[in-house]
């Protein structure tokens, strides 16, 4: 076996059985003295499990033992519907709420005619009390009038199936990019630390309903996507008479 396999098996052991969630692991002078390798040896096991992502370094302090990340699967649902599925408790903090004028990018999603009016949410998505987004949303103010009239609504799509409109298909771009510094703050995370981007489209039948761009923290998060193997191609049937 080679040599910085026993010790990273050792250290996923440690994370797995004995270890809790920012608990720090031993020192590589002691996995050096413990396994009678070299510190070479013990940063390259290390490393591996940094990008399981079963460990996090932290400049200055040392290597530490990482949140468990959530599977991003893209499926149409609330973030709140999501983290109950998950057995978590969301929450949210409401950083605008307001009416104002569709940008030209925004009413293109939304097919609407530059300037139109559209309702304006900026969120903070929170997990068990922990940052783990950060969402942008629009809804065109003539598919819900008065949405904001008691206050931006815990779940936009549980207000749009309320009106009679039922979200049911959408387009999502995924991106991987750093964090500005403003961002940052909101989410708890260092200026430049990585997050995934999400924009999506979300549909009720022909109907572009919501608008909406998030950045999820990339070190609790990897994307899931199911996939399936392709239909056979559709063959158009021959033109010609058959006798």
């Amino acid at each position: 076996m080679l040599k910085y396999v026993r010790v990273r098996d050792y250290l996923r052991s440690l994370v797995t059985h004995e270890l809790a969630v920012g608990d720090a692991i031993p020192s590589e002078r002691l996995l050096c003295e413990r396994f009678g390798v070299s510190r070479m040896t013990v940063r390259q096991a290390v490393d591996a499990l940094v990008v399981e992502g079963l460990l996090a370094r932290e400049q200055g302090r040392g290597t530490f033992v990482a949140p468990t990340k959530l599977d991003l699967e893209v499926r149409l649902a609330s973030f709140g519907e999501e983290m109950r599925r998950r057995g978590m408790e969301p929450s949210s903090k409401v950083l605008a709420a307001e009416q104002v004028a569709a940008s030209s990018d925004i009413a293109d999603a939304l097919d609407l005619l530059p300037g139109e009016q559209v309702f304006y949410l900026h969120r903070v998505r929170y997990a068990d009390g922990e940052p783990m987004a950060i969402e942008q949303t629009w809804v065109p103010c003539g598919l819900a009038p008065g949405l904001f009239d008691d206050g931006a609504p815990p779940s936009v799509y549980g207000e749009l199936r309320r009106r009679g409109l039922e979200p049911d298909w959408g387009e999502d771009t995924v991106a991987a990019t750093e964090v500005d510094a403003q961002d940052a703050e909101l989410l708890g995370l260092r200026a430049g630390k990585a997050v995934l981007r999400l924009s999506r489209r979300t549909f009720a039948g022909e109907v572009a309903c919501v608008y909406s761009r998030s950045s999820y923290r990339a070190d609790r998060y990897v994307l899931w996507v199911p996939l399936r193997a392709p239909r056979p191609a559709l063959t158009p049937r021959s033109t010609e008479a058959t006798g």
